[in-house]
């Protein structure tokens, strides 16, 4: 029978998951994801190939991954038994063939992922898995300000944390916003790729120059310093959504 490349689009609830990446002894979203599909193959090995891995507690609205199969089940069909076999905190939202050729790794060419923060003056009990909770009030249109230098292509090593250690930390941020709505405050990164906690060093940045701890200035200094020390502390991950990767 001939084999077949399915692509995914994943949503998943990172909480109760130690990262994307099977680690023995730990739950993770590759684990379970293989184990539901499983279930529909048979005999059949799986494994899965994600765009990116994410981290203990980051969330997911639009990961992609893709994996090989010989099962004969249509797209939509396949969507359903998938599902069947999930947990609640995972999702499958769509099922694609694809060329042979397709790696959900390696052809990504922009990811975006959104930063949620909380600054209200009282925590949320209820969304305090999904957002970071401030314990200072931010100005987020200072926190925009600060973030225009960071547009464009640099070497953001100063917003990388140093493992695993990458050929080039050499990136281009193609839409970088800053939003408010009530109490929460959201950061889009738009990239062509990411280094190691980038998006939550810039965002631990940000939320120093937001609370008045650094002027707005001190960001464009911070990443021609190249010096990771320079820039603020790594955000909590719960705030940390991978909201869509696109593709040629």
């Amino acid at each position: 029978m001939a084999m077949r490349n399915l692509k995914l689009t994943i949503s998943y609830d990172g909480a109760d998951f130690n990262g994307w990446q099977t680690q023995p002894g730990f739950r993770t979203v590759q684990e379970t994801l293989e184990t539901a599909i499983a279930q529909i193959a048979g005999k059949e090995r799986i494994r899965v190939n994600a765009a990116g891995r994410t981290d203990a507690g980051v969330h997911a609205s639009g990961q992609v991954a893709n994996y090989f199969t010989t099962s004969h089940l249509d797209a939509a069909t396949m969507l359903r038994a998938i599902n069947a076999h999930l947990p609640a905190d995972v999702a499958i939202r769509a099922v694609e063939e694809v060329p042979q050729s397709f790696d959900a790794n390696h052809d990504a060419v922009r990811k975006l992922y959104r930063y949620v923060i909380h600054d209200g003056p009282v925590p949320s009990p209820f969304l305090r898995r999904y957002c970071c909770q401030s314990r200072h009030p931010l100005d987020a249109a200072v926190m925009a300000r600060a973030a225009v230098p960071l547009r464009g292509r640099h070497d953001f090593h100063s917003f990388e944390t140093d493992w695993p250690n990458r050929m080039s930390s050499v990136r281009t941020i193609t839409h970088l916003a800053v939003n408010r709505a009530g109490d929460y405050i959201w950061i889009d990164v738009e990239a062509d790729g990411f280094l190691y906690n980038m998006v939550r060093a810039i965002a631990g940045t940000l939320m120093n120059v937001g609370r008045g701890y650094w002027p707005e200035c001190k960001v464009a200094e911070i990443l021609a310093s190249t010096d990771r020390k320079q820039a603020g502390p790594t955000a909590p991950a719960q705030g940390l959504f991978l909201m869509r990767v696109d593709y040629e």
